[in-house]
Order: structure tokens, then C-alpha cells, then sequence
């Protein structure tokens, strides 16, 4: 006779932490949303006669911004087959880094990913990484800039699924792209000055935790009331205990 093992509870994220979770996904989200130093967050939480420090509020962020997307990602709506492609750059330990985003033709976020350099290999780590994610709803069209690591990038792509039959449309028409540009500079408001990171993993972080702010704030998931007020609700909803 075979005996199924019971599902063992999820371990709470908050444990340990002297501070109870409603201020922690407070704090978090804040940084999160608005274009606030980690500073600003502090002064904040300082008017309600909350007092941490700096140095807590970003090992928060560092924590809880990854967690943040892991949960969401069972309530993220289906993507469209139409993605928009490009690349921008942010510094990261110094130097300038390549960050390379797809959105789908309503501007809901694919996928992210860092880089060195701006090149044919990046371009495909990218692109593969972000069909992989999407698994059975691979691209139809995809638009990028002219620039031709893409042009070649997608013809490999292509050839790897159906060597008979372009699978995925590229159109390569910068003011095609102006969706994903507009998308870029959005993203940048919201980090404001904050355009430098220590390090590659603390832009990862950072970067994951905010694009799945504005993707909650922007109603691509499930189960969320419209407002500010139902992005907490829905944030407090991933983290409730009794749900876990």
C-alpha cells in the first residue's frame, strides 16, 4: 500500500525578523512603487514611530523583492503572442550594464535580464530565457531596433523549432518599438536617482521586486481589486499565513 506524505506547511519568510510583516511588505513595497531612496522609506516609516535604519529597510528589498515575483507568478494573466524587445542600461558596481526587457503588446512584463555586453550571446541567452518562461505560448511577432544580433538571433531561433517555417515574425521597425521605449523610461521614473546598484545581485533584486510592482499596479494578474488599495491586499494576500 502506497501512503501519500503530507504536505508540509510553507516556511514563513518572516521569521526571524524583529519587525511584524505588515511593515516589512509596507516598507518594501513603497520603495517598490515610488521613486523613494532607501532614506525616504526610513523618514516614513519614522512618522509613524516605526525606526529602523537604512541598512534594514535594503536587506528587505533584498529579501522580499525576489519573493514578491516568485509568489505572484501563479496569478500573472497569459501574455500576448506579440512581444516588443530592446535594450537599455543602468550601472551597476560602476559600470554601465545591459538591461535587456520584453513586454507584450499590452505592456505586460515577459522578462529581464542583465548583462555585460550587447552582443549576438546575450541576445540569445535573453530571447531563449524568455520563451522558456512562456513555454507552450512562445511569440508569433516579435519587434526590435534594427540592430542585427536580433535579426540573427531569431533566425536561430526559428531554425531550432521549425527549420521549414518562421515560427516567430521579426519586425525590425524602430518606431515599431516606441511601446517598449515608452515601457523603459517609465521603469527609470520609478527608480529616479536610483539608477546605480552595488552590485549584480542587488540589481536583480531591486529590478525583479520593481517590475513586479508595476505589473500588479497595472492589473496583469488575477484576483485584484482595482487602486492602491488593492495592490495591498492582493501583496498581503500572498503572504498571509493561512493561505500559504
Amino acid at each position: 500500500m502506497r501512503f501519500l506524505r503530507p504536505s508540509m506547511p510553507r516556511k514563513s519568510p518572516f521569521k526571524h525578523h524583529r519587525f511584524p510583516r505588515e511593515i516589512i511588505l509596507c516598507a518594501v513595497r513603497w520603495y517598490l512603487r515610488y521613486p523613494l531612496s532607501y532614506q525616504d522609506v526610513v523618514d516614513l516609516l519614522e512618522e509613524r514611530v516605526i525606526m529602523v535604519d537604512r541598512s534594514t529597510v535594503y536587506r528587505w528589498v533584498q529579501k522580499f523583492g525576489p519573493e514578491l515575483t516568485k509568489r505572484t507568478e501563479k496569478h500573472l494573466r497569459r501574455a500576448s503572442v506579440d512581444w516588443h524587445v530592446d535594450e537599455t542600461y543602468i550601472r551597476v558596481g560602476g559600470k554601465w550594464r545591459y538591461l535587456w526587457r520584453a513586454v507584450d503588446a499590452n505592456g505586460q512584463m515577459i522578462d529581464f535580464r542583465l548583462t555585460a555586453r550587447r552582443d549576438a550571446k546575450a541576445a540569445k541567452a535573453f530571447l531563449n530565457k524568455a520563451i522558456e518562461r512562456v513555454r507552450l505560448h512562445r511569440p508569433v511577432t516579435i519587434v526590435t531596433d534594427k540592430a542585427p544580433t536580433y535579426r540573427r538571433v531569431i533566425r536561430e531561433i526559428n531554425c531550432r523549432y521549425d527549420p521549414h517555417f518562421d515560427s516567430i515574425r521579426h519586425i525590425d521597425k524602430k518606431w515599431r518599438n516606441n511601446l517598449i521605449e515608452s515601457d523603459h523610461a517609465a521603469m527609470k521614473r520609478i527608480l529616479g536617482y536610483r539608477q546605480s546598484f552595488r552590485s549584480l545581485r542587488s540589481a536583480k533584486a531591486t529590478l525583479s521586486g520593481l517590475e513586479t510592482i508595476r505589473t500588479i499596479k497595472r492589473g496583469h494578474i488575477h484576483h485584484k481589486q482595482p487602486g492602491v488599495t488593492g495592490e495591498v491586499a492582493f501583496i498581503d494576500g500572498l503572504f498571509d499565513p493561512a493561505a500559504a
